[in-house]
């Protein structure tokens, strides 16, 4: 069953098949343990934070006996959504599948166990209207009390080799928000001078992510904003957008909004008590 929301203390539980889908939050606060992630060992002790996106792909998981943690997993494509499509989060995404462990403060260690403990206290709350929201908006506190942390690890190192230059080269296109009219592989691989299949290949093999995905993330953010603008008609977005047909159109929005433009549109009016 897809679980949205978990919280648990077990180390050897963040590798269950069911979190597949999820990005994990794993915080160290005492003792030591070890996992492979990425055909790379790592070492944790406390205040280490772990964030990895699927987190079944780690494995040969060993922990002392005196260690504790505390972990947090949501929908990968959920967390995705809460965030501006140029915001850290992408350039954070790419190192932190390089390097998944970052040294918190005390301080930003009890922040982080703070966030976590506020998850888990709502996060069977479903029963409530706004459950969604209410979970992004404290999901959205954690994220940022990471990249407060994260862009502290990240701001003394450099990159100079031609693949991380790509992927910057990639991510700065995209922060233009060209991918409003333009979601095609081969259009990013001849601005970048480079062929569709060493592009991909390369973001692939920095990022864990392909470029369609990244491309999408930046997209989303676009469709919604002008879907949330009732000024607009369906037929007037899909041309802004350059989709093909208002079938096209359609469709990509059932895939990555989960319903129809109409429906997301109704989504949005306020709800009425008969």
């Amino acid at each position: 069953m897809k679980i949205d929301f978990q919280y648990s203390t077990d180390f050897y539980g963040m590798n269950s098949r069911e979190l597949s889908h999820t990005c994990m939050h794993l915080l160290c606060l005492a003792g030591e343990a070890s996992f492979v992630f990425n055909e790379r060992c790592y070492h944790i002790v406390k205040n280490n934070l772990v964030v990895i996106p699927m987190p079944d792909r780690v494995c040969n998981l060993a922990a002392h006996a005196d260690l504790q943690v505390e972990w947090f997993a949501a929908d990968y494509k959920f967390l995705q959504n809460l965030l501006p499509s140029n915001n850290y989060s992408i350039g954070g995404s790419i190192s932190l599948n390089q390097d998944p462990v970052i040294k918190l403060t005390n301080e930003q260690a009890r922040h982080l166990l703070d966030d976590f403990h506020r998850l888990r206290d709502r996060k069977d709350d479903n029963h409530l209207q706004f459950y969604r929201e209410l979970m992004g908006s404290l999901c959205l506190t954690m994220m940022y009390d990471i990249f407060e942390a994260h862009a502290q690890r990240d701001a003394t190192d450099t990159h100079t080799d031609r693949t991380a230059y790509i992927v910057k080269q990639l991510m700065a296109l995209l922060a233009t928000g060209i991918s409003r009219t333009e979601r095609d592989v081969s259009y990013y691989a001849e601005r970048l001078n480079v062929s569709p299949k060493y592009l991909s290949a390369t973001i692939k093999r920095v990022t864990g992510h392909s470029v369609t995905s990244y491309i999408d993330r930046h997209t989303v953010p676009i469709l919604k904003d002008y879907l949330n603008d009732e000024r607009l008609s369906l037929t007037q977005i899909a041309d802004l957008m350059n989709f093909t047909s208002l079938s096209y159109f359609s469709r990509y929005c059932t895939k990555h909004l989960g319903q129809s433009p109409s429906e997301y549109r109704l989504s949005l009016q306020p709800k009425l008590d008969l």
